[in-house]
């Protein structure tokens, strides 16, 4: 019977892979099983014993993270948690580590300023590893590109294309998303047309990687995708990404929508969190609102998935066949919350249907 989660850590910096362990091992369910200053040293060590997760180092000498991790996956599929910098190239590469078979993202600067936010870094740095240990990773033979992410539906207007819909818009679709959000979301907005309602999402993201997701996946949507902004309108044909740092609302004044985004302590582990933005969805915009939630380990989103449907929104769960982690929805569908349950695969055509 499994005790704990073995974990390999991979870094070149040693203030690094101390810190990370210490963080890692302080959980009872997780254990330290080795350490590696670069990928070199990490193969022999994975020849001798197969860890459960790995955390990886995306920028890294002698042998860079995403070189190391196509050769992983083809060769002993791992669960990869990858550790990387805020800057713009540090999200790039991690966006693209994404790509490449890897289930989670953390910045590094939660590891190195752990002193100061040591609990919250914690928090964010375990749950990521226990999120990973439960994804079911397959051999990668070719890695995936933003470009193979076809639609299934072809461009398809919704009834009502009057122009000046864009600058105004009374329905909302709020979406929640964990572990294997990335992919999922990359899907979904890859098949709604230009002139759907906004959209509002949570993906649990450090802070920082989500303006570069956004940035990523705007060059393959119809709808402008974006990073949001405190105190900005929305509008139609537009999808908003929560930082990764702050919780989103949704605020209304008459007939308009608003976005709030606020600091504070982390609400059902996460921040962003999911039940924060359905909260204010079943409150601002009730039965003018559709709520979605996704694949993602935990509980964040099923209370206010719930809220939402009692104040007359279409709720909807992705379905456990085409999650790669069915906790949040999951749970949402025990409270009793979810409408409907479908594959990822319907999710765009419901929404199309009922607007």
């Amino acid at each position: 019977m499994k005790t704990s989660i073995k974990v390999l850590v991979i870094d070149d910096s040693a203030l690094v892979r101390q810190t990370l362990s210490d963080i890692i091992n302080s959980d009872p369910q997780l254990e330290v099983i080795g350490t590696a200053a670069d990928p070199y040293f990490a193969a022999k060590k994975i020849r001798t014993a197969i860890p459960d997760v790995i955390t990886l180092d995306v920028e890294m000498p002698r042998m860079d993270g995403l070189t190391f991790l196509k050769t992983l996956m083809a060769q002993f599929p791992v669960p990869v948690v990858i550790i990387s910098s805020l800057t713009q190239q540090g999200g790039d590469l991690a966006l693209k580590a994404l790509d490449l078979g890897a289930v989670e993202i953390v910045a590094k600067s939660e590891i190195r300023n752990t002193k100061e936010y040591l609990e919250e870094s914690r928090i964010r740095i375990t749950d990521a590893i226990k999120a990973a240990s439960m994804v079911p990773v397959k051999r990668i033979a070719v890695s995936k590109t933003l470009q193979e992410y076809k639609p299934i539906l072809k461009s398809q207007q919704l009834n009502n294309a009057n122009p000046l819909l864009y600058k105004t818009t009374d329905k909302v679709i709020a979406i929640g998303a964990s572990t294997g959000g990335t992919e999922a979301l990359r899907f979904f907005l890859k098949n709604i047309p230009a002139n759907c309602p906004a959209i509002l999402i949570v993906q649990h993201m450090p802070a920082g990687f989500t303006k570069s997701f956004a940035e990523h996946v705007n060059t393959i949507c119809e709808v402008t995708v974006k990073e949001a902004t405190d105190g900005e309108r929305i509008m139609r044909g537009h999808a908003y990404i929560s930082p990764g740092d702050r919780h989103m609302m949704l605020l209304r004044s008459g007939a308009k929508y608003f976005i709030k985004l606020t600091d504070g302590e982390l609400v059902n582990r996460h921040k962003p969190s999911v039940d924060v933005l359905f909260d204010s969805v079943a409150l601002n915009a009730g039965q003018n609102a559709v709520g979605v939630i996704m694949t993602g380990m935990g509980r964040d989103g099923a209370a206010g998935l719930l809220k939402m449907k009692q104040a007359g929104a279409q709720t909807i769960a992705q379905d456990e066949q085409s999650c790669i982690v069915f906790g949040m929805p999951k749970e949402a569908i025990k409270l009793g919350a979810a409408d409907q349950i479908l594959p990822l695969k319907d999710i765009p055509a419901r929404l199309i249907s009922l607007f």
